[in-house]
């Protein structure tokens, strides 16, 4: 199916948030557009700083945007709207957030963390209901019922982040915003919870945007991945043509900083260093602009004549390879 076919989710058009301090501005996001589909994992990858997160709370309307706008199921959910809208918005997207020890309360037992959205809705009949319903968010996450009578700093981290899934599962959204949710996490837990979330996906026909650092973690988890430097967004493409066929020299260089797991290819391997200052700005201003079918790249026109050779290059190279 093409992505043409596709139910667009979410549509961020023009996105730019921007940060007052002491009389000075920051832009942090620069003209953001990207599509979610319903169904996928759409990841936005990049370093720290880079803007991600920014648009992730741009998303959840925690933060303001200073242009461009949010569209949600054919609906504009940024800047003002009614309450009724607002409602629906929190109930539909939910976000885990990348601190699982910060972002539940230390002071309420999980019975009462994941019930919150449920009291604020009030989407239950009655308690019975209410303690079935988080009796089952949790089970679905794998922790047990008997659970829920503890406080968050009685679990460990990748408990907590299971606890954290629970709260957002409990809202039925239709759209997840995840914060670099396994960041925090031991190395051994990490692949229990992007499974996890797999699963939760499969079953309950959920949409994610996946927000991370680490570009092999991405590539496990995501159907597109957009590459995002600065506050913008340089690449965006299906997991593996990015893989494949990397063109802007920063989605390059973050792809050399993947560690490989066989010494030898390590060793041998050349880092390469991203410096915006070398690039050539001279004529026309880039865009983001499709090269291929669903691969986009921020270029200018001179630039994407480079792309587009060294694509072909590419493709001639595994045409003989075969």
């Amino acid at each position: 199916m093409s992505n043409k076919d596709k139910e667009v989710l979410l549509s961020v058009k023009n996105l730019e948030v921007t940060f007052h301090n002491e009389g000075r501005r920051f832009r942090a996001v620069k003209n953001a557009n990207f599509d979610i589909y319903k169904g996928e994992t759409f990841s936005l990858v990049g370093e720290s700083g880079s803007g991600k997160t920014t648009i992730g709370r741009a998303i959840m309307r925690i933060n303001t945007l200073s242009a461009g706008e949010v569209i949600f199921k054919g609906k504009r959910i940024s800047g003002k709207i009614s309450k009724e809208d607002d409602r629906d918005v929190i109930r539909s997207i939910q976000m885990i957030f990348q601190d699982p020890a910060a972002s539940l309360n230390e002071r309420a037992t999980i019975e009462y963390c994941v019930s919150e959205g449920l009291y604020n809705f009030h989407l239950y009949k009655d308690e019975e209901e209410r303690i079935a319903k988080v009796d089952k968010a949790l089970e679905d996450v794998g922790l047990l019922p008997e659970h829920k009578s503890r406080y968050p700093h009685e679990f460990s981290g990748g408990q907590r982040q299971r606890v954290g899934i629970a709260r957002a599962m409990i809202m039925e959204p239709e759209l997840i915003v995840a914060d670099e949710p396994i960041s925090a996490l031991d190395v051994s837990i990490r692949a229990q919870v992007l499974n996890l979330m797999n699963k939760l996906k499969e079953e309950k026909g959920l949409t994610y945007l996946f927000i991370a650092h680490d570009l092999s973690v991405v590539r496990f988890i995501s159907d597109r991945i957009a590459v995002i430097h600065l506050g913008r967004i340089v690449e965006i493409a299906e997991t593996e043509e990015l893989f494949k066929h990397p063109l802007h020299p920063y989605t390059i260089s973050l792809l050399s900083a993947v560690p490989m797991p066989d010494p030898q290819i390590e060793k041998a391997k050349k880092l390469v260093v991203y410096d915006e200052s070398k690039r050539d700005h001279s004529g026309p201003k880039p865009v983001l602009q499709e090269i291929r079918p669903g691969h986009f790249v921020f270029a200018n026109d001179r630039e994407m004549a480079e792309y587009e050779a060294k694509l072909q290059e590419m493709e001639k190279a595994e045409a003989s390879a075969k």
